[in-house]
């Protein structure tokens, strides 16, 4: 909310990450790239380069997947009128793909995602990459680009006092709290003073969001272990049963030690 009604913001974040002046642009927005019910943050073309900004609060992987997909779909409508069968190249705008990282599980300044990483068999060199530049924002990181952006460092301030706060209290109770000692300490006070209640609701939102989707990771990763200990028993079944027929003992009885149904031992000895 912060950084999508602020114009100041815009303008600071491309000078502190590009370090040149915003002449000659052109902000466009993301119409179906949604995300939990939120719309993606920032995007805009700026000479000849078209600037993609989302903020995450939670580690996500597949950004340059989704990133793909975004720059697809803005190439597209920039060259809607134009033929792409003419003898003419038709240029357009180099991308630079930034998310403003605030989560908790990632504790480096800032890395790099690429496309390849999802490849599937991969050979050489990707015919096709992608990179996005994870930028940490958290209170303590990015020293330099905190500085020089006072917006992007205020609201570091803010989250970092709600987490603070919800360490001891209910959530509600945290982020009223957090809000009334951001005003106090002139951190984005103008625009809580003005937005109170929708900051509330909103960081409720947002806070209620990261908790959910930490507990959907979790749920994932222990899906994925109870997988993995299923499947290397039966692997170990299967071996048990190839190496108890080349013994001669009857199918019936190697099923019977192995707690294995007779049919799938049978079949399992019929694959050796």
């Amino acid at each position: 909310m912060l950084f999508n009604q602020t114009n100041q913001f815009k303008k600071q974040e491309f000078q502190t990450v590009k370090k040149k002046e915003q002449t000659d642009s052109m902000v466009i927005t993301l119409e179906n790239a949604i995300y939990m019910g939120m719309k993606n943050d920032l995007a805009f073309i700026i000479d000849t380069e078209l600037f993609l900004y989302e903020h995450k609060s939670t580690y996500n992987p597949n950004m340059p997947l989704r990133n793909l997909f975004y720059i697809s779909s803005e190439y597209q409508k920039l060259v809607d009128k134009k033929s792409l069968y003419s003898s003419v190249l038709q240029k357009i705008p180099a991308p630079q793909f930034i998310v403003f990282y605030n989560g908790t599980e990632k504790k480096k300044d800032s890395w790099v995602n690429h496309l390849s990483e999802a490849f599937e068999n991969l050979s050489g060199n990707p015919k096709l990459e992608l990179e996005v530049l994870i930028i940490n924002i958290n209170e303590g990181h990015n020293s330099e680009l905190m500085e020089q952006c006072q917006i992007l460092r205020e609201y570091a301030q803010y989250v970092d006092c709600v987490r603070r706060y919800a360490k001891e209290f209910e959530l509600i109770d945290a982020i009223e709290q957090a809000v009334d000692e951001c005003i106090q300490r002139n951190i984005l006070s103008e625009f809580l003073r003005k937005n109170k209640a929708e900051v509330i609701a909103m960081s409720i939102f947002e806070y209620d969001k990261e908790e959910e989707e930490r507990k959907l990771r979790k749920a994932e990763y222990e899906a994925g272990v109870e997988s993995g200990i299923a499947e290397g028993k039966r692997l170990a079944q299967k071996e048990g049963t190839i190496a108890l027929s080349r013994l001669g003992l009857p199918v019936e009885q190697i099923a019977m030690a192995l707690q294995v149904d007779v049919e799938l031992a049978k079949q399992w000895i019929g694959d050796k």
